[in-house]
């Protein structure tokens, strides 16, 4: 027979860095997806664009737009979409972030620069075709077809790039530099569009 005696845990139990097994423990993030897995998310979307799995979703006649910024949504469910942007020279997506989304992105062709405010500036760094990154929540960019790609090929040579987010996009800040070196929130718009206005 076993016996009916409470326990009361101790104070050295109470304090454990080991939290009780039988006690659920929430997630911070909004996804249960991670930056890795929107990088391997993106890889693949590229490998798939490359090998023609998605040409019935690329521009007619192999026509890429030539004066505004074009995407194509390559999948998507609750948890996450994936795009395939195509950039063209002079197209700013705009200083903003992705809300509530988790994002990530790998560069098929040409390269891209970003422009990302580290808290005091905007550092611009540049993605080259096989290049990745990952943007956690909160992450304020803006994105451009690198200038020196846009110098050495034609305007309708395509930079291209695969783009995932998680959950998938609902709304976009945008934001702009102040005189005295902070950022400040413009606006915030509801869109399931990524990396700006297309």
């Amino acid at each position: 027979m076993r016996s009916s005696v409470l326990s009361l845990p101790s104070a050295r139990d109470e304090y454990s860095a080991t939290p009780p097994l039988d006690r659920a423990i929430a997630s911070a993030l909004p996804t249960r997806l991670r930056p890795a897995d929107l990088l391997r998310l993106t890889d693949e979307g590229a490998e798939d664009v490359l090998s023609g799995r998605y040409d019935h979703l690329l521009p007619a006649d192999g026509i890429w737009p030539a004066d505004e910024r074009w995407a194509t949504r390559l999948s998507q469910d609750d948890e996450v979409d994936v795009w395939l942007i195509s950039w063209t020279p002079g197209k700013f997506t705009d200083l903003h972030d992705h809300a509530g989304s988790l994002g990530a992105l790998t560069v098929l062709s040409g390269a891209l620069s970003e422009y990302r405010w580290n808290g005091k500036e905007l550092r611009r760094r540049t993605l080259a075709a096989g290049d990745q990154a990952s943007f956690p929540i909160g992450w304020v960019h803006d994105v451009v077809r690198a200038p020196a790609v846009a110098e050495s090929v034609g305007p309708l040579d395509p930079t291209l790039s695969v783009h995932a987010y998680s959950p998938p996009l609902s709304a976009m800040s945008y934001y702009e530099v102040t005189g005295h070196g902070t950022l400040r929130r413009t606006k915030t718009v509801l869109t399931d569009q990524p990396e700006g206005d297309l």
